[in-house]
């Protein structure tokens, strides 16, 4: 289960001699808790605005559909009518087609360009994940190496 920004602000540490400066923890933790909600509110948009591209893309769909039903309706017209109405309707097909490869194209495009961020924000989430496992390693070494010395001073002063 991922970490929430609630559960980053509630994180308490223990206090042990030597610590580290509950301040400079505390204004650390306030920054990791920052910027990860903003992480999340930046990928609560770009989902939502890849639903919109998405449904873009569907009404793109849709409207190739009722332009192609329109051009076989328009081809079985121009069959009936003289030569230069078949012309002229060989013209409007041809750009039809155009339109609805231009906007199928813009909708490919805007959706890879989606794809994109959407890569780009898990790997930035994956960087942070990283960078804060890390952290959290150093401080464990760390303080497992603060126990260390505490329990030899114990040894030297009589204590085991």
């Amino acid at each position: 289960m991922p970490l929430t920004p609630l559960d980053i602000h509630n994180k308490e540490f223990r206090k042990t001699f030597r610590g580290y400066s509950e301040e400079e923890v505390d204004e650390f933790l306030d920054q990791v808790v920052r910027d990860y909600e903003e992480l999340l509110k930046e990928n609560a948009r770009l989902r939502e605005e890849l639903s919109e591209l998405r449904e873009k893309l569907d009404q793109y769909r849709s409207m190739e559909e009722t332009m192609h039903n329109a051009l076989v309706l328009a081809q079985n017209t121009a069959e009936e009518v003289k030569a230069s109405a078949r012309k002229e309707a060989e013209l409007i097909i041809r750009e039809a087609e155009q339109e609805a490869q231009r906007l199928k194209d813009r909708a490919e495009e805007e959706l890879d360009l989606l794809r994109t961020k959407a890569e780009e924000i898990g790997q930035h989430i994956r960087l942070l994940r990283t960078r804060l496992r890390t952290m959290i390693q150093s401080h464990l070494d760390l303080i497992d190496e603060q126990e260390k010395e505490l329990g030899e001073e114990t040894r030297i002063f009589g204590g085991e």
